[in-house]
């Protein structure tokens, strides 16, 4: 017969492996009297662990839903497709949910048994998918970066920015995808400045350090402050565009990495962006496909009018010189 704790966590086992049991068949299983489960499934129920129960001839037990998600028993083969989907999940081939899967991910990584840790790995190195990617990053790299955000443990790696490797030294607050890429959101010790990090350019091994006390957050969306640090801060022409479109239909279009979007009205939102020159801009929100107005920088308006001037000088002789049927060589 098992000892208490281990038979409640065998009969937790039990009603999360099948929707119903009777009272008889729970009782064979763990080698009990009826009695017995009642008062199992009465300490499952004071550890949060909703299990409904029925009277009569076709009376039982079943884990209900509750208000929280209570911890899982998975068997090794459930444990090994969770871990899977999980890493699948991570490369952003499903929208919205890369960043919680990452999370999930290293929750489950920190308790899998070596021998499944080792099939987990086995398995996605053999797995190929089909989405496109940018950037890919090694699941298992991700992670180790989760799960020291989590732990509010330091690390120390070699960055390949664009000067080229550097050593650094790290406290990591949150990762952030943006569809194409990871980035990690820390402080930089030594620059003593929050920093945003491609991940696929961090180098393993990474290396964790001391436990560090939490510091107030750049923003209170890692999401827009990551997406400020790619697509505005780094360019020398930085650019704020009022559009004439609702929010909800140009973020269908506009990804965080490209821009920072900001509601004006039911009608109207504003775009901040950068670019290496002021036609690369006006180029970028021509394209988007929506009637804008620039607001700043001053100079950009003049560069928009010059290009207008010559769109206009470029459409006049196209239509002239499709009118008189001549072309520059028979």
């Amino acid at each position: 017969m098992l000892q208490s704790s281990a038979r409640l966590l065998r009969l937790l086992s039990l009603l999360q492996a099948r929707r119903y049991w009777t009272g008889p068949e729970l009782a064979e299983r763990l080698e009990v009297t009826e009695r017995t489960v009642r008062r199992d499934v009465d300490r499952l129920r004071q550890l949060g662990y909703p299990v409904e129960a029925s009277s009569g001839v076709a009376g039982g037990y079943q884990l209900g839903a509750g208000a929280n998600i209570p911890p899982l028993l998975l068997e090794d083969e459930e444990a090994l497709a969770v871990a899977i989907g999980l890493r699948t999940a991570a490369g952003g081939s499903v929208a919205g949910i890369g960043e919680a899967a990452v999370r999930a991910l290293a929750k489950l990584e920190q308790v899998l048994p070596v021998r499944l840790r080792r099939r987990v790995r086995a398995l996605h190195s053999h797995i190929v998918p089909l989405h496109w990617a940018s950037s890919p990053v090694d699941p298992d790299l991700l992670a180790r970066v989760a799960a020291a955000c989590r732990d509010h443990e330091e690390l120390e790696f070699s960055y390949a920015g664009k000067r080229g490797p550097s050593a650094r030294r790290v406290e990591p607050y949150g990762l952030v995808h943006t569809g194409y890429r990871w980035y990690l959101v820390a402080w930089d010790v030594d620059a003593d400045a929050w920093r945003t990090f491609r991940v696929d350019r961090v180098e393993q091994p990474l290396k964790m350090g001391a436990r560090y006390l939490p510091r107030p957050l750049p923003d209170a969306d890692l999401g827009d402050y990551v997406s400020r640090s790619i697509t505005t801060t780094p360019y020398s022409v930085q650019a704020r565009v009022l559009l004439h479109a609702p929010i909800q239909l140009v973020s269908e279009r506009v990804s965080k990495s490209a821009g920072t979007l900001e509601a004006v009205d039911d009608e109207h939102c504003v775009v901040s962006f950068g670019a290496h020159s002021a036609e690369s801009l006006i180029l970028w929100t021509t394209l988007i496909g929506f009637e804008y107005e620039v607001l700043d920088p001053p100079e950009l308006r003049r560069h928009l009018r010059e290009m207008a001037e010559r769109l206009t000088r470029a459409a006049v002789r196209s239509e002239a010189r499709a009118s008189n049927g001549s072309a520059l060589s028979d």
